[in-house]
């Protein structure tokens, strides 16, 4: 079966309002085993989303919108449902009913432009509304379904978990398909890089592969059709497998909706680690993500933030010398810095985080300097720079990620050795 969802509002196409909604409907289908091949916003104009509606008819077996079933006059789905299907708008009393016996409850009566909303195509399949006044209907046509929800994403969701997703499993019957998606979460390496590796597994029809690049990290997706959860289940496991197999793993940092902040918060924790923590570069953003979680916060021992060489030598006792001599902002202060935070806090960890990437809400301004990122452990010290150009918002999205990663993968160390003492720390 081939899905299409259609979302009603002007708001949508002025960038007013987030779609949330297709997003929760996608996923809901996918894993009824659904396709969806195509998402269209269309404003608040009956005639426009008539001819939207029609034409997804043509190539889909399912069209669902969401809004425009409101009161107003800028609520036009129904209209346009009935348009496209050419079908009359007629009174469903039993909606009517619905949204008068919600109105004597708040002690209003109701309205001309409420009870437009218990006018519906002939012939359609009502969808019952608990928790609003709009009701949901679906219109059966010789070319498709049209399911209609309100856009509000607490009924949407409701009426699509109710009503919707019974209808479509009912209408599939014993041709129903699973689709079964997993996530594998990569920091440190570029999305071309693991495009080149994998490139064997991005060809497969069957589970198939693909990557989305965030900002210093890339997901690979791995989606799987099957008859049922346990085939697709086995066959994600086998891509798995070979993918983990075709990179390097220690790059992958968690699976499905992990952030890269919670999962080194957690290994610092693991290891028995505290973290002090000096930024320029990224003006305490990475302290703040770690303390952002239970663990994090308990790691994270002290976290400084400084904008001048003036502040970086009031902070750490830095010679002003040196400073001038080497430039704050270089490799050899960012390695002291560090140096004096495991120093000054001893038993654990110095992270130094210093560079000139601009200011954070730069999104395409200048070119951003470069970026020194310092760990500084009792067994090791591992030192990075990093050219970002582009703005400060992105280069400090990087920034932090790449500052992050250096800490998960030393946490790992420690814990690899605290197993086989014979490992090697990483550099």
């Amino acid at each position: 079966m081939n899905a299409e969802i259609v979302t009603s509002g002007t708001e949508l196409l002025l960038g007013e309002t987030t779609d949330t909604n297709s997003t929760y409907i996608a996923r809901a289908l996918r894993d009824i085993g659904v396709n969806l091949y195509y998402k269209t916003s269309v404003g608040d104009n009956v005639e426009r989303m008539a001819l939207v509606l029609r034409q997804a008819l043509e190539r889909s077996d399912v069209v669902i919108t969401t809004g425009g079933l409101g009161p107003t006059v800028d609520d036009v789905t129904r209209e346009a449902v009935a348009q496209a299907t050419g079908r009359p708008l007629v009174l469903y009393p039993e909606c009517l009913a619905q949204i008068e016996s919600i109105f004597a409850r708040w002690g209003r009566a109701v309205g001309a432009n409420n009870r437009r909303q218990a006018f519906l195509p002939a012939d359609a399949l009502v969808i019952p509304n608990p928790v609003g006044t709009a009701p949901g209907f679906i219109v059966e046509t010789d070319h498709g379904t049209l399911i209609s929800l309100p856009g509000v994403p607490r009924e949407m969701e409701r009426l699509l978990q109710d009503g919707v997703l019974p209808y479509l499993r009912k209408r599939m019957g014993e041709a129903r398909v699973i689709i079964k998606a997993r996530v594998l979460r990569t920091v440190g390496l570029g999305e071309s890089l693991i495009d080149e590796r994998i490139d064997a597994e991005m060809r497969s029809s069957n589970p198939t592969v693909g990557l989305a690049a965030h900002y210093g990290m890339v997901d690979i997706r791995i989606t799987a059709r099957a008859a049922d959860e346990a085939e697709a289940d086995a066959m994600i496991a086998d891509m798995e497998a070979q993918v983990r197999a075709a990179i390097d793993e220690t790059a992958i940092f968690g699976v499905g909706s992990d952030k890269l902040e919670d999962v080194t918060a957690r290994l610092l924790a693991a290891a028995g680690v505290k973290l002090a923590v000096i930024e320029s570069a990224t003006g305490g953003e990475v302290a703040n993500m770690l303390r952002s979680t239970r663990e994090g916060h308990a790691a994270v021992t002290s976290a400084l933030v400084v904008d001048s060489p003036e502040a970086l030598s009031a902070a750490l006792d830095l010679s002003p010398a040196k400073l001038a001599a080497f430039g704050w902002i270089s490799e050899m202060v960012a390695a002291e810095a560090a140096a004096r935070l495991l120093d000054t806090y001893q038993g654990g960890w110095g992270l130094a985080v210093l560079g000139d990437v601009g200011l954070p809400d730069d999104v395409y301004g200048r070119d951003s300097g470069q970026t020194f990122v310092v760990l500084a452990t009792p067994d090791a010290t591992i030192v990075r720079r990093y050219p970002y150009g582009g703005g400060g918002f992105l280069a400090r999205a990087w920034v932090r990620a790449r500052a992050l990663d250096i800490v998960r993968r030393q946490a790992l160390v420690r814990l690899a050795l605290a197993t086989a003492p014979g490992l090697a720390a990483q550099g």
